[in-house]
């Protein structure tokens, strides 16, 4: 996330918790910075720091507005590429990687359309790594495949009617 989106993202946030149901636009905040931090900001200077055409704010300013909104300064600047806020596990990694797989090969044989379908059906499961290994031991044990496939693609009979008296 840039600057620019943290600083939008702050004023979006500070706009709800003063009980407005919109964000606080670039003027209010210059007015609220001056009146309750006792420094000013222009608005000029909050739409630079927000479109990119200014990437740094200056140490004085940063402190300012991480007391303002009540963040650490240290948020106030851009995330290294690739940064990302959600921790990441290695089988959360594996999962993605295995995930991404499935898809790919579902795109590799779309003209069996049943084949496509189990692949996509894997890729979109939460846990597709453990619907793999469930299709490992079932093919483990001789024969069970087959009496799976028999019990689950037989033809549901109608439930019987009940009678009325």
């Amino acid at each position: 996330m840039t600057l620019g989106e943290k600083l939008r993202y702050l004023r979006e946030v500070e706009g709800a918790l003063r009980g407005l149901d919109r964000e606080l636009s670039q003027a209010e905040l210059a007015r609220l910075v001056q009146s309750e931090q006792g420094k000013g900001i222009s608005q000029s200077y909050l739409s630079q720091i927000e479109s990119g055409a200014r990437p740094h704010l200056t140490n004085s300013t940063r402190m300012l507005l991480a007391r303002f909104f009540k963040v650490h300064p240290g948020y106030l600047v851009d995330d290294p590429e690739g940064f990302q806020n959600e921790l990441l596990s290695d089988l959360g990694a594996v999962e993605d990687k295995l995930d991404l797989y499935l898809v790919s090969g579902a795109e590799r044989f779309a003209r069996d359309a049943e084949l496509h379908h189990a692949l996509l059906t894997v890729a979109k499961h939460k846990d597709s790594r453990m619907c793999l290994i469930l299709l490992g031991t079932i093919l483990e044990n001789q024969g069970l495949a087959e009496r799976l496939i028999e019990v689950l693609k037989a033809p549901v009979a109608p439930a019987p009617k009940s009678k009325r008296r």
